[in-house]
């Protein structure tokens, strides 16, 4: 009896302590939400623009498809220095710059529709480059706040929460840029989207800080999210100091976890360039819709993205929760939303445009589930490197930024349509599957060797 006494009053307590905390990690993730919302949505400007655009300047497919990777490029170059700036300085200033010049230069590019001919091509490029280049801290800077503000058991829905903003930014953004663009011309789409930016990076530096020294965090919340496993600081202050970039990138390549992973986000990230590129076009050139009726018709797919993207770190949480261990709970979402993904093979054996769509939204469905890589991120990257780690790992996936837009635009100007960009999609989506189930093995913490 009194043991059934000291468990209830144990529960009650339990009870109390949570009634006392704050939810401001509730505040935090939901920034992140809304500015990767705005990260991909001026992604997204050039797949909306694209074919206005093209007939404009008379870009060939091949031409498009290098205009639509000129983001990656950079993109991919600038990950590891990016990594660099988030370990040595402050998330929080890192970011809000980021943000407040991606977001200037997407606003410049409304003003590449004063130009004509090669001139406005290389703007356009040159201006894109530039944006892949300002965006490259946020994800690894994403990963890093995660760790620091969210016990482990939270940490996948967290991450898969702002990871879904991917989604969310088509369903709110593109129907929004194709009205733009149908009443306004393409170019007004990147003024549009370049001035929301610019407010947000304001507003991110009234709003975040790190658990450590953020004013509205209660005791209460702060014990419960270090009991949990969560770093409390952003910065890394309190480990040792990251060693010397070099060494410590060819520590991390050399782990055989690590480079299945971030392998693996490499052929997840196949499909969403897919989508923010081509996907748009695809139902402007090969169906015959309108690019109004193409947006519209994108938002079902991201739709289904978007719920996907959170049932998935539903599901990864809920399974450690039950007891399974944090690799089992991480890699089944991600193999089960990859093989579900495949159904984008399907779209090749139907003609009916509604069944063209629905296979793209189950499709999306399961790349959604599927995108936990940033929970993994957040699980295994050294505490000292983070911001490196979760470079190196948005460098791997991001070269899909490049190599799918230019091979589905080779693809399309040989073969004459899209079916053979789908299963190039479908067999990345495989492949992903290959690398987590065969070569990533135990999800666990990275411990980089002694300097």
């Amino acid at each position: 009896m009194s043991a059934l006494t000291s468990g209830t009053a144990s529960t009650l307590l339990d009870a109390a302590d949570a009634a006392r905390r704050t939810r401001v990690r509730l505040l935090i993730v939901a920034m992140l939400f809304a500015a990767t919302t705005i990260n991909y949505a001026d992604r997204a400007t050039i797949s909306i623009a694209g074919p206005d655009m093209a007939k404009e300047l008379g870009l060939t497919p091949v031409q498009m498809g290098y205009v639509f990777s000129a983001f990656a490029w950079s993109y991919v170059l600038a990950q590891i220095p990016g990594g660099w700036l988030l370990d040595r300085y402050s998330v929080k200033w890192v970011y809000a710059a980021a943000v407040a010049l991606w977001s200037a230069f997407t606003l410049a590019q409304g003003a590449v529709g004063f130009f004509t001919g090669l001139t406005a091509v290389v703007m356009l490029f040159a201006l894109r480059l530039a944006v892949g280049l300002t965006e490259a801290p946020v994800f690894p800077a994403n990963a890093r706040i995660v760790a620091a503000w969210f016990p482990t058991r939270e940490r996948g829905m967290a991450s898969a929460f702002f990871n879904s903003a991917q989604y969310f930014a088509t369903v709110l953004f593109t129907p929004l840029m194709a009205w733009i663009v149908h009443n306004f011309g393409w170019h007004h789409v990147f003024t549009s989207m370049g001035l929301l930016g610019i407010a947000f990076a304001v507003l991110w530096l009234r709003v975040v800080d790190s658990p450590k020294n953020h004013p509205s965090m209660n005791r209460a919340e702060r014990d419960y999210i270090e009991a949990g496993g969560a770093l409390l600081d952003m910065d890394g202050q309190g480990t040792k100091k990251p060693g010397h970039a070099g060494k410590t990138l060819r520590e991390l390549l050399a782990n055989r976890m690590l480079l299945g992973i971030y392998v693996g986000q490499y052929c997840i990230t196949v499909l969403t360039y897919f989508f923010l590129t081509w996907f748009p076009v695809g139902l402007v050139k090969e169906r015959g819709l309108s690019i109004l009726q193409a947006g519209f018709a994108a938002v079902l797919p991201a739709l289904c993205g978007f719920i996907g993207g959170i049932l998935g770190g539903v599901i990864s949480d809920l399974l450690l929760r039950r007891g399974y261990s944090l690799t089992a709970a991480r890699k089944i979402p991600i193999v089960g939303g990859m093989l579900l993904s495949m159904s984008i093979i399907g779209c090749n054996y139907v003609q009916t445009d509604a069944v063209v769509v629905g296979l793209m939204a189950l499709a999306f469905f399961g790349k959604g589930i599927g995108a936990l890589g940033w929970a993994v991120v957040a699980d295994t990257s050294p505490r000292e490197s983070g911001g490196l780690s979760g470079g190196l790992f948005n460098t791997f996936g991001n070269t899909a930024g490049i190599t799918t837009p230019i091979a589905i635009g080779y693809i399309v100007q040989s073969t004459g349509s899209f079916n053979g960009a789908l299963v190039f999609v479908g067999l990345n989506a495989l492949l992903a599957c290959f690398c987590y189930l065969v070569v990533v093995g135990e999800i666990r913490r990275v411990e980089l060797k002694a300097r």
